[in-house]
Formats: C-alpha cells, structure tokens, sequence
C-alpha cells in the first residue's frame, strides 16, 4: 500500500502547486499527503511488530493490526476532503 501511496503523491504533488493559492493551501495539500505516508509508515511498524511476535492468533494483535488500518483510513479521508475542498475551492469559488 505505502508504494501506491507514494506513487499517488509523485503524481499529485505538482497538482498541489497549481491548486494551492499560497503558502497556507500548498502546505494543507502536501502537508496531507505526506501525513497519509507517514501513517501508514506507523501501520507497516505495527504490523511488523505484531507479526513478529508471533504467528498464533490473538485478540489485542488483531485489535492492533484494525487500529491502525484505520488510522491509514482517516489520514486518506483528510487528505482526500482537503485536496477536495481546495480544488472546489480553486474551480468553482
């Protein structure tokens, strides 16, 4: 998933440039996508961890693992509605 998610910022960010309207709105915009990295980045570790302590099934490990799938869900919601709101803002304001 961390590929995908740096392919899509490669391919965003001089979007961010064109859409951002000053320093505030460029940092929002890339500043949401690097966060989306970083999450997930959190979420790799996590899962790492949790598999390298052991292979068997247990509750806290899965609850673990869906805690920070989530956490990677919200950062892409973040960034999603911000890239969404400054580009209506751009276009349609």
């Amino acid at each position: 998933a961390f590929r995908q998610e740096l392919a899509i910022t490669a391919v965003l960010l001089p979007f961010a440039w064109w859409i951002g309207e000053g320093p505030i709105s460029w940092l929002l915009l890339v500043g949401s996508l690097f966060l989306v990295l970083i999450v997930e980045l959190l979420n790799s570790a996590i899962e790492n961890v949790v598999d390298r302590i052991g292979t068997e099934h247990h509750e806290l490990s899965g609850r673990a693992k869906d805690i920070g799938s989530a956490a990677v869900m919200l950062s892409l919601m973040m960034a999603g509605l911000t890239w969404g709101l400054l580009g209506w803002e751009k276009w349609m304001g």
